[in-house]
Parts: C-alpha cells; structure tokens; sequence
C-alpha cells in the first residue's frame, strides 16, 4: 500500500481510511423557472438561463448514504470535501484534472453533493467520489471545456501539490465516455507514488447535463489497472440524477 494511497483514502472519507444542453439566453427579470432543461419565454421571446439547482435537489438526486449499487455501497464523507482546495496543480492548467471544486475553474459551483462509493468493509478495495455540481450562466459547458483543455495540454504530465505532499501524474490518456448527459469527458492518470516507486492509475469522468456536472474519481491502493470507473456506478447515479432533478424540491 503507498503512502499516496494511504493519505488520499483518509481525505476522502473514515468510511474507507482513506461537474438537456445548457441554456444561456438573456436573463429575465421575474423568471422563476427552476427546470434543468430551459428558461421560461420573456416579454422579447428569448429564454431565460435556467436556475441552477440548489443544494436539496443535488441531494435529492444523489446516493443516499447506505444506498446499494451492486457490489458497492454509497456513503457520505465524513471528513468534507474529497479533492478540496488544498490540492492544486502545476502547472495552474491542469487544475480541473485534480479538482473541480470552488477556485479550480473561474465558474465556481453553486451548489455540491459528494458521495462515497466503495466496497463495503474493504479498505483497499475500489473508491469512487461521486461529486453532483450545478452552475449558473453557463458554468458548466465552461468547466468541460477547461477539463479538455487540461487534457490536452497536461498529456505529457504535471503535479499535483498537497498540503503536505506531492504527485506526479506522468501521463493523461483519454479514456471511453458514458452514452448519456450533453457532453463528456473521461481520463486515465498513470500516478507516481510519493515515494517514486510505484505506478498507480485513477479514472476520472465528468458527464454534464444542462447546468448540471456529474463527476466520477474511481481508484485503488494498488497498482493494477481498475480499467475505469466502474460502469454500474456511473448509470446508477445518472438514472437517479435523470429521472428526479425536475421532481426534486
């Protein structure tokens, strides 16, 4: 087990010891439309951007703690955030490959739900933060955006600065997209080990819908190849995000 691993998975949760196509018309003054699909029609015929989801229907739509998927159960994180600010990048680009949340891009989140997905009683097995995020004013096609710039140019490799330590990932390779949401975009990081001796590979995808991001980390302390984020997860989420965002309160 690696002394990156052992850190990470104590940031992400004692659980485990160890971001409709978006919609940016002209604003309304008065528009109370809260569906993730469209704005309402304002007196010039344009729509309205469409409010962001709040908080409770990111909740509403997320895994429940305890909640079975598979083989997996969801959990919420008991120790905040995973991925939070202290972890950075260099160079300043590649940030959105390491995180998403407030300060990352220059569209912060108006609201954000993380979960825990991972084997239960496992505390080496697979990991997965499963993060729901809205945007306001187009963020969210913004944030993709910035995550396949990142992807492009940190191909070649970057660090990933913690507060009391360092990664260098050596190579982002694109990795298969999900069917569903507007857009997608999915990684697969080769990760140096604090010690600069063993190769680790995490997965990342963020599937966007609307204003909406749903972001999929999935790793291992071990250094074999997971193949990606496991699949049941990823649908599990989307099926429950799709059918409840517009029914949520």
């Amino acid at each position: 087990m690696s002394a990156a691993g052992n850190q990470r998975k104590r940031r992400r949760g004692a659980a485990a010891v160890l971001a409709g196509v978006v919609l940016t018309g002209v604003a309304a003054c008065g528009g109370d439309d809260t569906s993730d699909e469209g704005g309402k029609p304002t007196a010039d015929n344009k729509p309205s951007a469409p409010a962001p989801l709040t908080e409770p229907r990111l909740r509403a739509v997320s895994f429940t703690d305890g909640e079975k998927v598979g083989i997996y159960t969801a959990s919420e994180f008991t120790l905040g955030a995973p991925l939070g600010e202290d972890y950075t990048a260099d160079p300043a680009v590649c940030q959105p490959l390491v995180s998403l949340a407030e300060g990352a891009t220059v569209h912060d989140p108006a609201a954000e739900v993380n979960r825990q997905v991972d084997v239960d009683g496992e505390m080496t097995g697979l990991s997965v933060a499963v993060q729901l995020r809205s945007y306001a004013d187009g963020g969210a096609a913004a944030v993709l955006k910035a995550l396949g710039a990142a992807g492009t140019q940190c191909a070649g490799g970057f660090t990933e600065e913690r507060a009391i330590a360092k990664a260098k990932y050596l190579k982002v390779e694109p990795a298969r997209t999900p069917a569903f949401g507007d857009e997608a975009k999915a990684y697969r990081f080769t990760i140096l080990d604090v010690k600069g001796k063993l190769k680790l590979y995490e997965y990342l995808t963020v599937v966007r819908s609307g204003s909406a991001t749903l972001s999929f980390r999935a790793e291992i302390i071990d250094t074999k190849d997971i193949g990606g984020v496991p699949e049941e997860v990823m649908n599990a989420q989307w099926e429950k995000f799709r059918t409840g965002r517009n029914a949520a309160p």
